[in-house]
């Protein structure tokens, strides 16, 4: 029971089936103590430390569906029941042995040290905070460590704090992605932008959500007002003061990367006190929350997912194996954060699979650069010398039905992975500046 002590693991949001699993797979950890253990069929497990937040603010609508993810992706790639091309058995043939940490730990640093020298993690896939990753990512390559970020969104990671990545990769967008969208969204939609706000978490990923956005709106609709730009602490809660602001401005467009309880809180306080109906707000990562709010979130709030994932992803195989398997197991949809996790065991099993082995090295070298397939559509490590990922998106618009109490997204736009992701060798900022030079968006 020693590593279920450290997951700060939650009784109250996993199911009966879950917790059945996560008890299994945490007893077989204490059965495979050590580098590595020999199985049935001979392959070797691979021992993969999982870092999500499963306590706090975070963990209900993020935290946990990932959590969720992993579970069920680990015990779909270890049976090869994944659909093709993912149909074979583990990881170049070796079973997947994971643990869990809290991300909402104090001691990221020493815990991510813990997994690598103590626990002797194979892999580390963790972190959904941008400041997590910041504090992870130098750490991951001093450490030498093959190290996957599945969520988190500041484009610094790679344009700032390593610079030139060996073992840190990341299988989902950055958050440039997000707010180039976000901003040809408006455009394409002909929404009034004359006068735009924000209001952003005070950290990297608020900060460089709102520096992304603004930039590429004044890109796209020169001579537009910026009329103010909120940046209340990370988990603050309470929003009374920004909001005052927000109505006094009356812009016609706010811009929020908010995300979690800090989302859903704004959503509720916003919308009693008529922020929804004076101003169009465009949530990048509102579809967490699209189901657990229902009615409570305004018809007209402009959606994104952080990718094409959840009610924006495309139909396809892959696609309706994973959310029916996700309902059928969890008793919910699957989330965007169910989504990016899924996509970096597929990213990290494609790249086992076509190494043919387990080494770190080998599966370092047939990630980097490589193109691989999702429920949420096709994943081109395009950029940071082949560690970065770049794809497809949407967004959408929120709509609620009374009637039978389900919500949907209307008015979809997608836009191509090429026409919001700088291009490779250019970082965000230049490539904003320079009036998105060289994007694809027929």
């Amino acid at each position: 029971m020693k590593h279920f002590l450290r997951t700060g693991f939650s009784f109250k949001s996993t199911s009966k089936k879950s917790l059945f699993f996560s008890l299994a797979a945490l007893s077989s950890l204490g059965l495979s103590s050590g580098v590595t253990t020999a199985v049935a069929d001979g392959h070797k497990n691979l021992k993969i430390g999982f870092v999500t937040f499963l306590s706090g603010g975070a963990a209900g609508p993020f935290g946990v569906p990932a959590r969720n993810a992993a579970e069920l992706m680990i015990e779909a790639i270890n049976k090869g029941t994944v659909p093709a091309p993912y149909n074979s058995k583990g990881l170049a043939g070796a079973s997947i042995s994971p643990i869990f940490v809290d991300e909402a730990s104090k001691q990221k640093v020493a815990d991510y040290k813990k997994l690598v020298q103590k626990d002797k993690v194979d892999i580390v896939v963790g972190y959904i905070s941008s400041g997590s990753c910041k504090a992870i990512a130098p750490v991951a390559e001093e450490a030498k460590k093959f190290t996957i970020l599945f969520d988190c969104g500041t484009p610094q990671i790679f344009e700032k704090i390593v610079t030139s990545p060996k073992y840190v990769f990341r299988t989902g967008a950055h958050a440039t992605m997000d707010n180039v969208a976000a901003a040809r969204y408006l455009m394409a939609r002909n929404i009034d932008a004359s006068s735009i706000a924000g209001i952003n978490q005070n950290y990297a990923w608020g900060q460089d959500s709102w520096k992304d956005f603004s930039h590429s709106m004044k890109a796209l609709k020169p001579g537009l007002k910026v009329s103010t730009e909120q940046f209340p602490k990370i988990y603050a809660g309470q929003y009374g003061s920004e909001i005052s602001v927000l109505l006094t401005k009356k812009p016609n467009v706010i811009h929020s990367s908010f995300w979690g309880g800090d989302m859903e809180a704004f959503v509720l306080q916003g919308s009693a006190r008529g922020v929804f109906k004076r101003s169009k707000v465009i949530l990048t990562t509102g579809e967490t929350a699209t189901n657990r709010l229902g009615a409570q979130m305004p018809d007209g709030t402009i959606i994104g997912a952080r990718g094409p994932h959840g009610a924006l992803a495309p139909e396809g195989p892959l696609n309706d194996w994973f959310k029916k398997a996700y309902f059928d197991r969890f008793g919910s949809l699957p989330t965007y954060p169910s989504y990016k996790m899924a996509q970096a065991l597929l990213g990290l099993k494609t790249a086992a699979d076509k190494a043919g082995k387990t080494d770190q090295d080998a599966i370092m070298a047939a990630l980097r650069g490589s193109e691989f397939d999702t429920p949420s559509g096709k994943v081109t490590m395009a950029l940071s010398n082949g560690h970065q990922a770049i794809q497809d998106t949407a967004y959408g618009m929120y709509k609620f039905d009374k009637s039978t109490g389900k919500s949907s997204l209307v008015d979809i736009q997608r836009f191509k992975a090429k026409c919001v992701n700088p291009p490779k060798g250019v970082s965000s900022t230049d490539w904003i500046a320079s009036n998105f030079k060289g994007a694809d968006c027929k």
